[in-house]
């Protein structure tokens, strides 16, 4: 199946639903890990929206990539909550990693078993040294 298929089928799971657009996006970056600019000009033109206001959305939320990411995305929190269990100590131990690329997310509604991350759509908690080490691992 090409990619051009493939968005042709998520629009069409859209179709007649209002506010598709970031259902949409979302669909596109679940199933390629980025939304390209092939894909945001046929979302515009099938959502009758101009290419603009598409790029407009993909660049204003962060979780919206225009260009794949090589490395695994791991998402710490970075929330009071996080921070009071030593989060930032973990996030200065993976600051410099080649293995994931680290995104601060502030909240990820796991603040009783902090600190926590996510990683696509699994989450994380009770983390420290050794529990983030063991999951960066996993991930390479």
């Amino acid at each position: 199946m090409t990619d051009r298929q493939e968005l042709d089928e998520i629009l069409a799971a859209h179709a007649g639903r209002d506010g598709a657009l970031l259902p949409i996006l979302h669909d596109v970056q679940a199933a390629h890990g980025y939304i390209s600019e092939d894909a945001v000009r046929h979302i515009a033109q099938a959502l009758n929206l101009t290419r603009a206001e598409v790029h407009g959305v993909v660049s204003f939320y962060h979780d919206f990539r225009e260009e794949p990411e090589a490395r695994p995305v791991l998402k710490l929190c970075r929330a009071e909550s996080c921070q009071a269990r030593g989060v930032e100590a973990l996030a200065a131990a993976l600051s410099d990693n080649p293995r994931v690329k680290v995104e601060a997310v502030y909240c990820l509604g796991l603040c009783s078993v902090g600190p926590a991350a996510m990683v696509g759509h699994e989450v994380y908690g009770r983390l420290d040294a050794a529990r983030l080490g063991a999951l960066v691992e996993s991930l390479a």
